[in-house]
């Protein structure tokens, strides 16, 4: 499928790549790979599954889990949703905990080759817009776009507080801003797919910019990089 676009939109958490990507991916009417909801899912079965309670972990079993993950999803209501073991767990895995747990299975080298295939079944006609961390860098490493999304821990932090507490979740700014500095540490640190730009990736950071700012220039690099796919739009 690699005569099939994409459109790889990386970076840390907060800097509001799930929304970006599902705006570009409707104006385009691409398809959607929201690739961190794969790994919270195999952590929701691993933890469902018992596998997170041994430190350290015992990776052999969470690699047969991811191998095997009885994962699909579906679009309902204009939105895409989970399921897993035919259940619908897609709230479950907005939670700060399933983030947590994502965060966990990602430092495992062999758990993420089992999840790649997974994600790059996802780039079908007429073309894919792919949210991660590694979209750019090893999943689609082809895509003739690449975008990698920064901004301040502060200002990532009273993003996810506000989206917790829109949520009824009860957070404090410290506990959130440690939470996703330590989640930048473990990402920027692991030994397979750290996270960083690709070296053809244009970097934006968005501090201060609303998502509707971020999003025209995220349009503008697209037309100059996949024009065509607007023609007609």
């Amino acid at each position: 499928m690699s005569n099939v676009p994409v459109i790889t939109i990386d970076g840390p958490g907060g800097v509001g790549k799930g929304t970006l990507s599902r705006l570009l991916a409707a104006r385009l009417g691409w398809h959607l790979l929201d690739s961190g909801l794969i790994y919270r899912a195999a952590g929701l079965a691993a933890a469902r599954a018992g596998l997170l309670q041994a430190q350290p972990l015992d990776e052999v079993p969470l690699i047969a889990l991811a191998r095997d993950l009885p994962l699909h999803f579906a679009e309902q209501d204009a939105a895409t949703h989970a399921f897993l073991h035919g259940e619908d767990v897609t709230e479950e895995l907005r939670s700060a905990e399933a983030g947590q747990r994502a965060s966990q299975l990602a430092v495992i080298a062999d758990l993420r080759r089992a999840l790649l295939q997974r994600q790059r079944d996802f780039r079908q006609p007429p073309g894919l817009v792919a949210d991660g961390r590694d979209m750019g860098t090893v999943v689609f490493p082809d895509a003739p776009l690449k975008v990698f999304i920064t901004a301040s821990v502060e200002e990532r932090s009273k993003r996810r507080l506000k989206q917790l507490l829109e949520q009824g979740a009860s957070a404090t700014l410290a506990q959130v801003e440690r939470e996703i500095a330590e989640r930048d540490r473990r990402d920027r640190e692991r030994s397979v797919a750290p996270l960083v730009p690709a070296p053809d990736a244009r970097v934006l950071d968005n501090s201060g910019q609303t998502i509707e700012q971020t999003f025209r220039v995220l349009e503008g690099w697209t037309r100059d990089a996949l024009g065509e796919f607007f023609c007609c739009q």
